[in-house]
């Protein structure tokens, strides 16, 4: 799952022209895009889990303590308010465990090799 690479920021080139295009080296922008990642990517995370344990989104909501309407902003890639602690819950739930990796920011590491 992911919509990054090593090779550039996104697997698509279409993609990586269309974001070079509109954000390049905008922080603002770069931060808002990066934002918007990483909630599409945890509202894909938590549907995959749900649908993988075969469950709907109430009887997630039931395992987790919260109400399905949650889980459904959860699995809402326009929602941003997903935390590490709900994750975290969910997975729990669903006897999985959360792994989190810290990469190195691609853009940079372009700067670097090039200096």
């Amino acid at each position: 799952m992911g919509l990054a690479t090593t090779r550039g920021r996104f697997k698509s080139e279409a993609l990586q022209h269309t974001y070079e295009q509109l954000v390049g080296d905008d922080p603002q922008r770069q931060a808002d895009v990066e934002q918007e990642i990483i909630n599409v990517e945890a509202a894909q995370l938590i549907f995959d889990m749900r649908t993988g344990a075969g469950l709907t989104q109430r009887a997630l909501a039931l395992k987790v303590g919260t109400s399905a309407s949650a889980i459904n902003r959860l699995e809402s890639a326009d929602y941003d308010g997903h935390t590490l602690a709900m994750v975290r819950r969910i997975a729990a739930a669903l006897n999985r465990r959360l792994e989190l990796r810290a990469v190195p920011v691609v853009a940079k590491a372009r700067k670097r090799r090039a200096a």
